[in-house]
This record gives structure tokens, C-alpha cells and sequence, in this order.
């Protein structure tokens, strides 16, 4: 499937905002089975300077600077790019839990998607010994790293309620395990917890999902949003791979990867700084329309 993502960000400032700073990070990374055929990023008004690079984790970013004075600003993310969903091979022995947490504490990869990267506190996750204990019952050391997986998000899924008013962007995992309710971000978080506190290597991902309309009503412009779930690593053979624990499900072709980090922190679609006394209001709306299906293999 190809697809044709427009994500937009409006901020407005209640004064004159003098200087701003702000990391952008909306361009999908490149990723097995996504081909990127064009990426647009337009700032309104100007920046003065734009500079681009990758990492440090998988994650392409913008830094932005606005030197002259701005009262509102316009970021819009725009792409087509082009989904095939991975079938796993099941002639490939999946490891175990106990095998999984073995082979991430004897890796010696350090790059930004070896597993080693993805076992130890970061910003926001803390391994949790109150999570681990609840996670204890599935994650079996004997059982395979992907049942295992499957297990423990289905659990989040049935014993979670999905709830927008419950958390804040900066709310701590422990804080929605112990309400039991959240969003996407506290979901892969909680679930990132989960893992790490058994020694298994989990990332965060950011990226968008396609929804569909119940029968008979007309997809909603806007309707779309910027979505998370977990990256887990099931050994050398398989690599990494997606569960989603806000819908349970595996991650497949309706799911297109931005980028991978130890958490929200390190992949938050906009961030910054700007010098002012003035208050602000965040407006975002996403788009992801498919536009034609293919049948080309994609490497």
C-alpha cells in the first residue's frame, strides 16, 4: 500500500515570541519493508536556518531556528511512502525469553538499532520493579520472545483503559500502570517497563496508523493522529519486532514507522525552547490517506 501522510502543527503565541528554537522530527527513518518517495517540510513563517541530520537514535531531525519576531507558527510534515507488511518467517526458530535476555546482555552492537541501547533506564522509562512483578506471569523464560510479547500486550490491552484525559504528555509510566489508564505513549511505555525490568530489549516507536471509517460513515478529514507502540528485539534471524498494545495487535501494513528511540523523548514529533512571556496553544491534525496498493517487494 502506498500511502500519503500531511501532518500539520499550528502553535500560537499569546505575545510576541523574540527567538525559537525547535527539533522536528516527522521524517520517517528508513525502515525494512518502507520505501520514502518524497518528504516535505514547510515552516511558516521562515526559519532562518534549518539544519538536518540523523540520530543519534533512528530518527531523522530538523532543528529549526526563528530569530525574528513571530506570534504564531506553521509546521507542516508531508510524504508519500510506501508500506509492505512483514510476514514473519516461521521456518526461523524464535528465541526464548531466557534467550533474548542472554544474547542482548552478551551483544557487543552499540549502534542506534542494537539491542544494547534498549535494556537500561532512559528519560522516562525506569525499569520498575512494580511493573516487572505485575509482567512476571507473561514473560515465561521459556517461552518464545514473540508469545511472550503477544502475551503481555494483550494483557495491557484487556486490563488498560484508553483514556485522553487521564495522562499528560510528561506523566510518569508508574503513574498511569497504577491508574490503569492512559494513551498510546503510556501504553508503549508501561509495556517498555515491562520488558527491560526482564532483561529483554525494548524500543519506543513513533509513527502514524491508518484508520477506517466504520461501514457507511465518510473518513473525517483530520481525523488521524500521530500513534506509538513498542519495538521489541527477537535476536539476530528476526530483528525487531512490532506489538502494538493499543489496538493488540502485531504491527503490519496499516502501521508506518517515523522513527525508534528508548522513548517518547528521544522521537517527540516537535520540541523546543523560545524566549518569551507568553503562553501558547498547540494545534495538530494528521492525515493518512491510502492512495493506490502495490505489489512491488520491498528490501
Amino acid at each position: 500500500m502506498i500511502f500519503r501522510v500531511l501532518h500539520v502543527t499550528d502553535i500560537r503565541y499569546a505575545a510576541l515570541v523574540r527567538l525559537a528554537r525547535f527539533n522536528v522530527r516527522l521524517e520517517p527513518t528508513a525502515w525494512a519493508g518502507q520505501r520514502l518517495f518524497d518528504y516535505r517540510l514547510t515552516v511558516t513563517p521562515h526559519a532562518n536556518s534549518v539544519v538536518s541530520a540523523h540520530g543519534p537514535y533512528v530518527v531523522n531531525s530538523s532543528r529549526l531556528l526563528l530569530s525574528e519576531p513571530i506570534s504564531s507558527l506553521r509546521i507542516e510534515s508531508a510524504f508519500s511512502i510506501e508500506v509492505a507488511p512483514r510476514v514473519l518467517d516461521l521456518t526461523v526458530p524464535c528465541p526464548s525469553v531466557a534467550e533474548i535476555r542472554r544474547a542482548g546482555w552478551r551483544s557487543r552492537d552499540l549502534s542506534e538499532s542494537g539491542p544494547a541501547l534498549y535494556l537500561f533506564n532512559s528519560p522516562i522509562v525506569k525499569i520498575d520493579a512494580e511493573i516487572g512483578d505485575w509482567a512476571h506471569s507473561f514473560l515465561n523464560p521459556a517461552d518464545s520472545v514473540l508469545q511472550a510479547g503477544k502475551l503481555l500486550m494483550h494483557a495491557i490491552y484487556s486490563q488498560f483503559s484508553y483514556d485522553s484525559d487521564a495522562t499528560k504528555t510528561e506523566t510518569p509510566p508508574k503513574e498511569a500502570f497504577r491508574q490503569r489508564r492512559g494513551v498510546c505513549q503510556d501504553f508503549a511505555h508501561i509495556m517498555i517497563a515491562a520488558l527491560r525490568s526482564h532483561g529483554i530489549p525494548a524500543g519506543y516507536v513513533s509513527g502514524y496508523l491508518r484508520t477506517i471509517p466504520p461501514p457507511g460513515r465518510e473518513r473525517l478529514v483530520g481525523c488521524d493522529a500521530m500513534h506509538a507502540w513498542v519495538n521489541i528485539w527477537c535476536g539476530e534471524e528476526l530483528g525487531w519486532v512490532g506489538f502494538d498494545p493499543t489496538n493488540d495487535l502485531v504491527v503490519g501494513g496499516d502501521h508506518i514507522i517515523v522513527a525508534m528511540g528508548r522513548d517518547y523523548a528521544d522521537v517527540a514529533p516537535v520540541d523546543g525552547v523560545f524566549h518569551g512571556n507568553a503562553g501558547q496553544t498547540l494545534q495538530v491534525s494528521v492525515d493518512v490517506l491510502p492512495i493506490e496498493s502495490s505489489v512491488t517487494s520491498i528490501d
